[in-house]
């Protein structure tokens, strides 16, 4: 129960629910009570009544009598409905308090884990998997939210009847209720075995399913590379041996299901048998009435239920438990990317690395290596270098999407680590190398950087990235909604919607993270005439892995293996006839294609 202790903030927080809930089930349990005290009445009253019918039958006050003692048992007849209509109303109220309250708290619950995960580091989604972090906030919160529905409800339940029901039962006859109660003990830790199995099963079933759903998913997404190969078939029974394990794990559980209902019954039969054997023994010893029988055996009906439940409600408390340890082990992870001092200023756009060193946290790599370049405001700067010799890197550190493990950042002066985070990246333009589009209008996912935004904005944006005439093209235009992360749109346009994003909120520092390279050299081209006049105006890095993408900047460096190995203009770096002056040769001897 320890990890599930961490809920009894929200169980505080909706506490009025609860104390209601738990009054209800008081009241609901009473009215359970009293109609089995009215069947014992009633029919010892009928007892009773036969024998006095019988002293007059054949003279007219039999009539009388008749009449008296069907009025009798139709009085007590509506007494048992109210009884059962009152308990079936509470019922009601108990689940519009404490099901309505596992439902707000997993409301809140979700919010809680969502906004705790915006707010960790990258690196957190690096070393988690993205079905992982929903399967946390989807599939375990709702098996907490069992424990704090369900599970408490009939928890409740089980602790407010038991002693209710029992401790009468005792008043009444303390023989006949260790008889009648004997089954139920087995009847509990049967149930709680055999749920045991089914939860067992349940989730290697669930584990078939998603590895067979995850096959289909693979065989329809790559549907062209199976025809192009001629695999259908192998596709076929791979897919059939998916299923038979599928068979297989369901036909298993269905067995042990098949438990379920027989052990019950069997075990309320033995329950009811013993209360009516010891219960005639005792009528004709003239201990009790024949109507105790009965009562006794509505309360061991009452009982069933709740010591059923026990179980259940063991083995739900058993799975939450789990899952909020899951759930836990991510809350308690920190975000060690904080600001010193929440400083919100707007920035002019200065930038200064000094002797910059970064070791990825996760893997152990070393990007950088004593990286020190500045650029003034309104200056452009080329990051040329081949694939993995950290230019992207460079980007994460000015995003402080990491910190530096060595050296410093400064940000006009500042040390970056003063800026307040969310301030600082709401005045840098970034378009990452892997673009991500949102299931949505591209006008609103070029308007995606601000809470407002006019239209003729976006359509500038649009214009300066050379993609507006691509949209007015569309049918509904700038109104079309994009599919899953962009697919409607081909590549080129995928980066160039991006790159409008990004200008769309003026930012004082633009960032273009080797956002180029999907586009055609003529397309590529026409980007970076319309970006010259708006890198002007502000900092600008491109980060590249073609030397063509750098013809705008002021001042280019060249990374190799986390090491800036040469710096300069182009002028210069052609000069020295350097690894600048290879790569330029390299690309500009033989045209690249690109196929949009």
């Amino acid at each position: 129960m320890k990890p599930l202790w961490r809920l009894n903030k929200y169980l505080y927080k909706y506490k009025g629910y609860l104390l209601l809930g738990i009054l209800f089930t008081i009241i609901s349990n009473i009215f359970v009570i009293i109609p089995a005290q009215l069947v014992r009445i009633a029919i010892d009253y009928v007892v009773e009544s036969f024998s006095f019918y019988q002293v007059f039958s054949g003279i007219e006050l039999a009539t009388l009598a008749r009449s008296q003692f069907l009025q009798y048992i139709l009085i007590f007849g509506v007494l048992i409905l109210v009884m059962a209509l009152l308990r079936g109303f509470f019922l009601f109220l108990i689940r519009q308090t404490i099901i309505i309250m596992s439902r707000l708290i997993e409301y809140d619950m979700k919010n809680e884990i969502f906004e705790h995960y915006q707010n960790l580091p990258l690196s957190f989604y690096r070393r988690n998997s993205t079905g992982d972090l929903m399967a946390r906030i989807t599939e375990d919160v709702s098996r907490v939210r069992m424990y704090l529905g369900p599970a408490i409800m009939y928890g409740l339940n089980l602790l407010i009847l038991f002693p209710m029901v029992i401790g009468y039962m005792i008043s009444v006859n303390v023989e006949l209720t260790i008889y009648s109660l004997l089954p139920l003990p087995i009847l509990s830790l049967s149930i709680y075995f055999v749920n045991n199995m089914i939860n067992e099963r349940s989730e290697k079933i669930q584990r078939s399913l998603s590895g067979l759903s995850t096959f289909v998913q693979e065989a329809f997404s790559g549907i062209r590379v199976l025809k192009a190969f001629v695999r259908e078939s192998d596709s076929e029974n791979e897919f059939a041996k998916a299923s038979e394990d599928y068979k297989e794990k369901s036909i298993s559980l269905t067995l042990v299901q098949s438990l379920f209902f027989p052990l019950i019954m069997a075990l309320i039969g033995i329950s009811t048998i013993l209360t009516v054997y010891i219960g005639g023994v005792q009528v004709m010893n003239g201990t009790i009435g024949y109507g105790v029988i009965a009562e006794f055996i509505l309360y061991v009906n009452m009982l069933t239920w709740p010591v059923t439940s026990l179980g259940w409600v063991t083995s739900i408390v058993q799975r939450a438990a789990a899952s909020q340890v899951r759930i836990n082990e991510f809350l308690d992870e920190e975000n060690d990317i904080v600001s010193t001092e929440s400083l919100e200023v707007p920035i002019e756009g200065n930038v200064e690395f000094s002797q910059v060193g970064f070791v990825y946290p996760d893997s152990g790599i070393q990007a950088l290596k004593d990286v020190s370049f500045k650029i003034n405001a309104g200056q452009s700067l080329a990051i040329i270098g081949t694939t993995g010799s950290g230019k992207s890197t460079i980007a994460n550190l000015l995003m402080r999407m990491y910190d530096a493990s060595e050296g410093e950042i400064f940000i006009d002066g500042k040390n970056i680590k003063v800026y307040d985070i969310a301030a600082l990246r709401k005045q840098i333009g970034f378009v990452p190398q892997d673009v991500f589009l949102f299931s949505d209008s591209i006008t609103n996912n070029i308007a995606f950087g601000l809470d407002t935004i006019p239209q003729a904005v976006v359509e500038k944006a649009a214009k300066d990235a050379d993609v507006y005439q691509n949209i007015i093209d569309f049918p509904n235009g700038f109104e079309t909604k994009l599919g899953e992360r962009g697919i409607t749109l081909s590549g080129g346009q995928k980066q160039r919607v991006s790159i409008a994003r990004a200008i769309a909120k003026e930012p004082s520092i633009l960032l273009l993270d080797d956002c180029l390279s999907a586009v055609d050299t003529k397309t590529e081209n026409a980007i970076l005439t319309a970006l010259k006049e708006i890198m002007a105006k502000r900092t600008s890095i491109i980060i590249s892995h073609r030397v063509s993408s750098a013809k705008l900047a002021d001042k280019i460096i060249v990374l190799d293996d986390g090491e800036i190995v040469e710096q300069g203009t182009h002028e210069i770096l052609m000069e020295q006839k350097g690894v600048y002056a290879e790569l330029y040769e390299k690309q500009t001897q033989s045209p690249e294609t690109i196929v949009e």
